[in-house]
């Protein structure tokens, strides 16, 4: 086992992380939350490369430009 199949392991994590800060009331945990989807997009992203799953991949950068438009919309909130 490479080391890039262990990247999915954070991904799940920070994902599930970033789901939670979302539903947060706070809306500087909501922004953290945005930044943590962001970050678990990239890892995804470096993972679907690894195991050629580009289908992952495409979903990926589809929900990371929603997670840009949703971090955008709550600068306003701050």
């Amino acid at each position: 086992m490479t080391y890039l199949d262990w990247v999915q392991w954070p991904a799940m994590l920070v994902t599930v992380l970033a789901a939670w800060l979302i539903g947060s009331q706070q809306p500087s945990r909501r922004m953290t939350g945005f930044v943590c989807f962001i970050l678990s997009n990239v890892l995804w992203v470096i993972w679907g490369s690894y195991a050629e799953a580009y289908a992952l991949i495409l979903l990926q950068i589809c929900l990371c430009l929603m997670n840009l438009r949703g971090f955008k919309k709550n600068l306003k909130d701050q």
